[in-house]
């Protein structure tokens, strides 16, 4: 399932608890696709806190608590990591990280937690929610077998890796146009992971981003090409790099946004680059007071494009960029009416 809908789902999930109708969810996954980072959102958008737990690292006991003497009966600490409505407030999510790392043991002691809210005298506070993440078995990292008895206490979603989505998230976290061009024109490369090569570095979501940050640190130096391979494997590091080299022939974005006449360049990766850099341009002057004029210059440069598919995606990420907005410029009219054949014709 693509992350947008599993966001959605969370979502629902995290407002449902209000009423009582939460369900735990497992999120099943490979490493890389952005699982914790989901949930993650999802906590940031409520204005709630996370707290992750990460059960690889846990014992037994560190659920459950210490057992202690009080007078002649025997008492249990409540491990402080818990969720308490006094010191972490009324609602949040309790994130269960690397369920399926867990030993047994451990997964065992969580039973009760996940399905009935409680350990022993714990209670966990009403409004807080419950997901939990794990790699597949075949994904080549230390997981076990999930007992039934605790699969049966989720309702369960498989997260995949999804381009537009995560184009929408890399355009928002202000990542590096070039880095963005280079997806839209190798999407085969968000996401390459053969378990069966044991690889070391390879391309996904996760170590794209780390992608950009070696961009930000090594642009423009010899060592480029060696940081790029170590965030994203030797092949797809060295296509960037090829890719990060060519970039430098693009035209001038900023007389495109000033509304110059400037020609739509031969090479699809560098027309790849040119729409990721003028939606980051868009981006960058959705506040301002002449984002309606900018937004109506890549409007006009998008019906330039030889393939007008090209277009398309320009506009298309150049909406779920800025939203609703864009339908105001009269530019937009105008762009719809030279597609509307093309459209047609697709659905």
């Amino acid at each position: 399932m693509r992350p947008a809908h599993i966001e959605t789902i969370l979502d629902r999930e995290f407002e449902s608890a209000a009423d009582g109708h939460h369900t735990p969810v497992m999120l099943w996954g490979p490493p890389g696709v952005g699982k914790s980072q989901i949930v993650a959102k999802i906590a940031q958008q409520h204005g709630v806190p996370l707290i992750d737990i990460r059960l690889s690292q846990m014992e037994p006991t560190d659920l459950r608590g210490i057992p202690f003497r009080s007078g002649d009966l025997v008492e249990w600490s409540i491990p402080a990591v818990l969720p308490d409505a006094g010191r972490h407030g009324p609602s949040g999510i309790l994130f269960l990280d690397e369920i399926t790392s867990a030993p047994p043991t451990v997964s065992a002691a969580a039973y009760q937690l996940i399905l009935d809210r409680r350990l022993g005298e714990y209670k966990v506070p009403e409004g807080w929610v419950i997901f939990a993440a794990g790699n597949r078995q075949g994904d080549r990292g230390v997981t076990y077998a999930m007992p039934a008895p605790l699969a049966n206490r989720f309702t369960h979603y498989e997260v995949e890796a999804y381009l537009d989505d995560w184009i929408d998230w890399a355009h928002n976290e202000s990542v590096d146009p070039r880095v963005i061009a280079f997806l839209r024109f190798r999407p085969d490369l968000l996401f390459s992971f053969n378990p069966a090569h044991t690889p070391i570095a390879f391309p996904s979501p996760r170590s794209w981003e780390y992608a950009h940050r070696a961009l930000q640190k090594f642009d423009r130096t010899e060592l480029l090409a060696d940081a790029l391979t170590a965030c994203v494997g030797q092949s797809a590091g060295l296509e960037l790099k090829t890719f990060v080299d060519n970039m430098a022939q693009m035209p001038d974005i900023d007389a495109i946004i000033a509304g110059e006449a400037s020609d739509v360049p031969e090479g699809i990766d560098l027309q790849y680059g040119v729409a990721a850099a003028l939606v980051r341009k868009a981006l960058q002057a959705a506040d301002a007071g002449n984002a309606a004029t900018v937004y109506g210059n890549i409007l006009k440069y998008a019906q330039r494009f030889p393939q007008r598919e090209m277009g398309v995606m320009l506009v298309s990420d150049l909406h779920r960029a800025v939203g609703r907005p864009l339908f105001a410029v009269p530019a937009f009219a105008e762009w719809a009416n030279s597609i509307t054949d093309l459209v047609l014709y697709e659905h």
